[in-house]
């Protein structure tokens, strides 16, 4: 490594989110201190504090390179004719980013701001143009839905999809079932996708015209 005094501000913000990064894929949140990022930089602890406003800002500073590499991930992924075969390759995908690296992706769920403490803009744009994907590969399935219903039941599907990635990455879906989680989350899209095809808009109510005199 350089001498410190070669570290511009940007280069020095890269290293520490580097750095903080390395941290928690193997140790956790849990395991994440600025004492010990300091310490495999070469820098004070107070030296994070002049690029960060504290620890909180620079965890989220992690999980918007989270974010960025599973967004650019499923950028990637080819489209075909049918909206139901992408969705699921965006399920697959997410399932297949979650278990390759879980301690970095569960650290979006178990990280928490303190109370009454705003998600940045900068931070929830992020969130939104991810969930923004599934809407519009959802799209076509439900022509006739206003947008609101588009929006809710994306992130209905994706909450039910992170359900199961979650009890994946924990470990924990062996207590709840022996099938895999690639075909729990096949299972799921395909299940809820037939029971949106049944759904019909319900027709808008107009009062009888009464009879011309």
């Amino acid at each position: 490594m350089g001498r410190r005094s070669e570290h511009t501000p940007d280069v020095l913000r890269a290293l520490v989110v580097e750095e903080a990064r390395k941290i928690v894929a193997v140790d956790g949140l849990s395991g994440l201190s600025a004492r010990e990022i300091a310490r495999r930089i070469g820098y004070s602890p107070g030296t994070l504090y002049n690029i960060f406003a504290n620890l909180d800002d620079l965890i989220l500073h992690i999980e918007a390179g989270v974010l960025d590499q599973l967004d650019q991930r499923l950028a990637n992924l080819p489209a075909t004719r049918s909206p139901t075969a992408n969705l699921l390759h965006l399920a697959q995908e997410y399932l297949a980013f979650t278990s390759e690296c879980p301690r970095l992706w569960n650290l979006l769920f178990e990280h928490h701001l303190p109370a009454h403490t705003p998600v940045p803009e900068w931070y929830q744009v992020k969130l939104d143009a991810l969930l923004q994907r599934v809407e519009r590969a959802l799209q076509p399935l439900m022509p006739f839905a206003t947008p609101e219903l588009t929006q809710r039941s994306a992130r209905v599907l994706w909450a039910g999809v992170h359900g199961i990635t979650s009890l994946a990455t924990a470990e924990k879906l062996s207590s709840v079932t022996s099938a895999s989680a690639k075909d729990l989350v096949t299972d799921l899209v395909e299940n809820y996708l037939a029971g949106l095809a049944t759904r019909r808009p319900e027709p808008v109510w107009a009062p009888p015209q009464s009879a011309a005199l």
